[in-house]
């Protein structure tokens, strides 16, 4: 009987909107009907909130009188029981389909509100495809920087839940371009920290090294997520390709007297120290891993086997001239046709010193002349600096010759 009164009620409001001089009158006995419509037990609620729902919607309303009446009732959903207030939202937004552009700041705040309770329900994909229907660049309305920034920083959150990294990498480069355009300290830590784990879930592990180690010195931070963020730094560093980032990586987190908490400072040191690690010195550091992190290779071998076999063959390179496959793929712990290709496929990619000699079955390395490279990092140094002197005298001769004059005095 309630139920039934109040929907008469919606019905007389409908009716007198075209005539209606005041908007502010019919907004209130509208909010009023709204209030007391939420208050009916079920069935009854479900049914008089869509015939309200409806009837904001038809053509003898005002909009402007939708629009007051609509952000009243996206108001009172968070409030609602979750399933209860998910079908009313998807309701709302099919009503809504046709007339977006008129609903837009509305439309919006259902789209959160949904992607919210998704979230709860750990519906990592539905909530972050919510989070991409709102139309931050083609909308009508404004949106700030920092709206923007953090709408793109949560939606590539969600997909790293859901173990979408591509669509992460492809929201959170959206966020890139914003990043630099706030003051938010809190914001721009928001994004490096998501932007950290983006690189860490595509395997770009130095990459997400230095993210990660830079966000371990941010004061702004509580002091046990630096500590998170400088074990996820070291984690990132073990994974990395064998090369001189990682070994730059490795030595500057050597250096620092934070890593001697981790658990993992002993594997940091026989890196660091070019000492061969063994199969039973990860068994730890193994279950700590992430299922991303565990992933396996094109060769079968896991990301980590394959990071630790390029650690043991740079290691080895500084311990022989030559070895045979065989024995190097005993030291390696692995059949010797496999340690062949590593070892040849480190060395075309510049980074192991050496060449493969397949009749003879032997793998010879060259000793790094530190002193040979450092004279010819210099040379090209001096070069490129000639090169800018040469333009700027070609661009401004006179202040070219004043100088040179100055300096010979």
């Amino acid at each position: 009987m309630a139920s039934r009164k109040l929907l008469d009620e919606v019905d007389k409001l409908v009716a007198v909107s075209s005539s209606s001089s005041s908007h502010k009158e019919l907004v209130g006995k509208y909010t009023g009907v709204l209030t007391q419509i939420t208050a009916l037990p079920q069935p009854d609620l479900t049914d008089a909130l869509h015939h309200f729902i409806q009837s904001v919607f038809a053509g003898e309303v005002s909009l402007m009188v939708s629009r007051t009446v609509l952000t009243e009732l996206c108001n009172i959903l968070p409030s609602l029981e979750d399933s209860f207030s998910e079908t009313i939202s998807k309701f709302i937004l099919q009503k809504v389909q046709t007339r977006v552009i008129s609903f837009e700041d509305q439309v919006v705040q259902i789209r959160k509100h949904l992607s919210y309770l998704y979230e709860k329900q750990q519906r990592w994909k539905d909530a972050a495809q919510c989070l991409t229907l709102i139309p931050l660049e083609t909308g009508q309305k404004q949106y700030t920087v920092e709206y923007k920034l953090e709408t793109y920083v949560q939606i590539a959150r969600l997909f790293l839940e859901d173990d979408d990294p591509v669509n992460a990498e492809a929201f959170i480069n959206r966020a890139s371009h914003l990043q630099a355009d706030t003051t938010d300290e809190k914001l721009q830590i928001y994004y490096k920290a998501c932007y950290a784990r983006v690189l860490d879930y595509r395997r770009k592990f130095i990459e997400a090294a230095q993210r990660y180690h830079e966000l371990s010195f941010k004061t702004v931070v509580n002091e046990a997520e630096r500590l998170s963020a400088l074990e996820k730094t070291l984690t990132c560093a073990i994974l990395a390709s064998a090369g001189q980032q990682r070994s730059r990586m490795l030595a500057t987190l050597f250096k620092d007297e934070r890593c001697s908490q981790l658990s993992t400072h002993s594997i940091l040191e026989k890196m660091y120290l070019d000492q061969v690690i063994r199969r039973k010195d990860l068994i730890e550091f193994e279950r700590g891993l992430m299922e991303h992190q565990k992933a396996v290779t094109s060769d079968g071998s896991t990301i980590l086997d394959r990071a630790v076999i390029e650690h043991n063959l740079l290691s080895a390179s500084k311990m022989y001239n030559n070895i045979s496959f065989k024995e190097l793929g005993s030291l390696l712990e692995i059949d010797g046709e496999k340690a062949e290709k590593i070892a040849s496929h480190m060395i075309s990619e510049g980074r192991m010193e050496g060449n493969i000699d397949q009749l003879n079955g032997t793998v010879h390395f060259e000793v790094e002349q530190p002193l040979v490279t450092w004279d010819t990092q210099i040379q090209e140094l001096c070069g490129q600096v000639n090169n800018i002197i040469d333009m700027i005298g070609e661009a401004n001769p006179q202040w070219l010759n004043k100088i040179t004059a100055q300096q010979n005095l």
